[in-house]
């Protein structure tokens, strides 16, 4: 392909894009394909000359689209959001043409300059403690991971390397083995599975710790644990404490945890993966109490701030324990300024990384915080829209605290009756939603996700709601 047929399909491609999303709401939210729909619609090898694009953009009709979820439609209510616009989405476009390793500084400044300050700026809207940002002129600075599953696995490495050189500084007689098989992380029952993920990817023992009455993990209960298991000769290491679970978007009590973390000289991290996005507006703020006394902190700009996946951002007091632990120097990466700028391979886990910090800066100085603030507040106001048409129908109930842009409902009765309404309200395909269970109760999440929706698409999600539960009701009453 040459610049001008680049051209021609670049822009027939922009056209197909805006149309599909200022036309999702046409389309059904869910597939109804099965798994293996795929491969006949496709030839059984490559092509040996090439096709012609518009061949290919007419395939992406007729083969990718019957097999897509709609996640940016206002139908769409599962899981929680990922972020999605144009400003990002011409971000990508760059990024993909530079085409830039920025495994190092000298392997292009500009992607680790820009990366710098980008953590800079969004922690100051975020109104982050200034030992987290590189600006503050001391040792903290923030990365963009992948996903805050990776975050809460190099935080998890940092402070089992952190650990290591400090009972060995106690009892070098010890082994590295010896003192592995003696840690001991904690996160709450509620916490997001990755954080298991990382314990098994560690290998460090992982405490899951019961969280109280409102799905909070508490300060009392991780004392509890950390004395039972330093009498049990274990060592603790690291928390991970969540700011918007999953399941219910719990806000653990960071503001109890850290002191508990401190006293006991243990790592804590942050995962506010989704609701990290709302700490922008100061109203929201009250809800990271206590960050201060945090080691880590990471939210994910590519759920709810209009940042296209993958931008998942984190921030460190003290990047060097991650540095010293990954840090695997080979000649052919050596560079005259290694002690004068951050090498960001030494952060994570891969040694390769793209143009990333483009989306945050396209996304911030097209939108610019006000406007930003505006949309998460638009979020949360429409989950109140629905909270309040869920009370108003004396079938259901609410079954968490609406703090922000997640709805957590059933209707009253069994698990079973609720286990039937999710499945007629997916096989219809109007809307889509997701469930989870709390201490042996089922219920249904509606979350706002998608950045087109508007107050008449929440009256029709719950006008389909409403009516599947009619009929799951009448299924019942039969029974």
């Amino acid at each position: 392909m040459d610049s001008a047929g680049f051209t021609e399909f670049g822009k027939a491609m922009i056209d197909y894009v805006t149309k599909y999303l200022e036309n999702i709401r046409d389309r059904r939210v869910l597939p109804t394909v099965e798994p293996g729909y795929l491969r006949p619609l496709l030839p059984d090898s490559a092509p040996l000359k090439p096709d012609r694009w518009e061949e290919v953009l007419e395939d992406v009709e007729k083969v990718i689209m019957p097999g897509i979820t709609h996640w940016h439609s206002p139908r769409f209510h599962a899981y929680f959001p990922t972020a999605n616009s144009y400003p990002s989405i011409v971000a990508d476009i760059l990024s993909g043409a530079l085409a830039v390793i920025g495994f190092t500084w000298i392997s292009s400044p500009a992607c680790t300059e820009l990366e710098v300050v980008m953590l800079d700026w969004l922690g100051k809207m975020l109104d982050l403690p200034p030992e987290f940002l590189s600006c503050s002129g001391g040792k903290g600075g923030g990365v963009i991971q992948g996903t805050a599953s990776e975050a809460t696995l190099v935080a998890l490495l940092g402070a089992k390397a952190r650990t290591l050189a400090q009972v060995k500084k106690e009892h070098p007689e010890w082994t590295d083995y010896e003192i592995i098989s003696k840690l001991v992380g904690y996160t709450s029952a509620q916490s997001h599975s990755s954080v298991e993920r990382a314990g098994l990817l560690g290998g460090v023992k992982l405490r899951h710790l019961e969280p109280d009455s409102e799905s909070k993990l508490r300060g009392d209960t991780l004392e509890r644990a950390m004395k039972e298991d330093r009498e049990a000769g274990l060592i603790p290491f690291y928390v991970v404490a969540t700011l918007g679970t999953t399941s219910s978007c719990a806000f653990d009590r960071v503001d109890e945890i850290g002191p508990v973390c401190i006293e006991n000289n243990v790592w804590l991290h942050i995962d506010a993966a989704y609701a990290g996005s709302s700490f922008i507006c100061p109203e929201f703020r009250y809800l990271m109490k206590g960050i201060e006394k945090a080691d880590s902190f990471n939210f994910n700009p590519h759920k709810w701030m209009l940042v296209n996946f993958d931008c998942s951002t984190m921030w460190l007091k003290d990047p060097s324990w991650l540095v010293d632990a990954f840090n695997v120097d080979p000649l052919y990466l050596k560079h005259d300024q290694q002690n004068s700028a951050p090498d960001y391979r030494h952060w994570q886990i891969p040694l390769g990384r793209r143009f990333r910090a483009l989306k945050l800066w396209f996304v911030m100085r097209l939108y610019g915080i006000e406007n930003l603030q505006k949309f998460i507040r638009k979020h949360v106001a429409l989950a109140h829209h629905f909270e309040s048409l869920v009370r108003d129908d004396e079938r259901f109930e609410i079954t968490a605290e609406v703090v922000l842009g997640l709805v957590c409902f059933r209707l009253k009765g069994s698990n079973e009756l609720n286990e039937k309404l999710l499945k007629r309200i997916n096989a219809n395909g109007v809307i889509h939603l997701v469930p989870s269970k709390i201490n042996g109760v089922y219920f249904l999440r509606l979350a706002i996700c998608s950045r087109f929706s508007e107050e008449e698409d929440i009256n029709l999600s719950w006008n389909e709601i409403k009516m599947n539960a009619d009929e799951a009701l009448k299924e019942e009453c039969k029974e």
